[in-house]
């Protein structure tokens, strides 16, 4: 679902409601497809690439690739299957579209292995994960201006920081066994670094309701946002325990719903 909301912003960013809904419910249904097709290849090939470093984490041992339930070969099988029926989902789109996410697929498997060569993995995941609002936009529009711009470079530092609470949880196995992360760069001042994150993203939301004169509603809905990104998750965040960073880390899924009705209500 995080890979998928960003899509689903881009598409109704873009969309002009004033029409028929048809396209648009056709559309979000293929984002929808296309990213639990593409997650979940992309976590097959995160297990592969990391089976061994998963084998020396408590959290991660009993994933099936690590522990040997599942086998590398049947697990990139699977993954190539999953590839091939994404790649039917996206040919339903407009060549540029098409294009953009096919330019897309180094990053997608590249990620699992920038944490052993610096401390930005997150960023690296940022980058990837909102690749998705670019082509929601271009879906429609047939080209990129400004607004999906600003967008997806806001959005980046949203996964920056839900990925550095994520990354709290392993951050003590990561640092025994040399991987690196923004959760280990930034241990000794992380709630500084994550209301950096969420105000850049904050920032970007409010440019993107200036520039598309979206209504006051829009704003509105904005004081739920900034109250559950700066009270939910960093006030609420113990960086210590297991439980409170994932718990939180799940809680993006209903930002990015929050995100999604603000500007659904603030174009409508």
């Amino acid at each position: 679902m995080l890979l998928f909301w960003p899509c689903a912003w881009g598409l109704t960013v873009a969309y002009d409601f004033s029409g028929e809904k048809i396209t648009y419910i056709f559309y979000l249904t293929l984002f929808l497809a296309g990213a639990i097709l593409m997650r979940s290849a992309g976590c097959i090939i995160n297990d592969v690439i990391d089976r061994k470093f998963d084998r020396k984490i408590s959290r991660t041992k009993n994933r099936p690739i690590a522990s040997g339930q599942v086998s590398v070969v049947q697990g990139l099988f699977y993954s190539a299957l999953l590839c091939l029926i994404a790649f039917i989902v996206l040919i339903q789109f407009n060549f540029l579209t098409i294009f953009l996410a096919i330019g897309s697929m180094p990053l997608a498997f590249t990620y699992p292995l920038m944490k052993r060569y610096t401390y930005w993995p997150q960023l690296f995941l940022g980058i990837t994960f909102n690749y998705g609002l670019i082509l929601g936009w271009t879906a429609i529009t047939n080209e990129i201006n400004v607004v999906p711009i600003v967008f997806y470079f806001g959005a980046i530092f949203w996964t920056l920081g839900f990925d550095t609470i994520y990354g709290f949880q392993d951050m003590i196995d990561d640092e025994i066994i040399g991987l690196k992360s923004t959760s280990i760069k930034f241990k000794f001042y992380p709630y500084l670094f994550l209301k950096i994150c969420y105000s850049i993203f904050l920032v970007s939301l409010i440019i993107i309701g200036f520039l598309l004169k979206l209504n006051l509603t829009y704003f509105l809905f904005l004081i739920m946002v900034v109250l559950q990104m700066y009270y939910f998750q960093i006030y609420k965040l113990d960086i210590k325990k297991t439980n409170s960073c994932l718990n939180i880390f799940k809680s993006n899924n209903f930002l990015g719903i929050l995100i999604f009705i603000s500007l659904l209500v603030g174009k409508v």
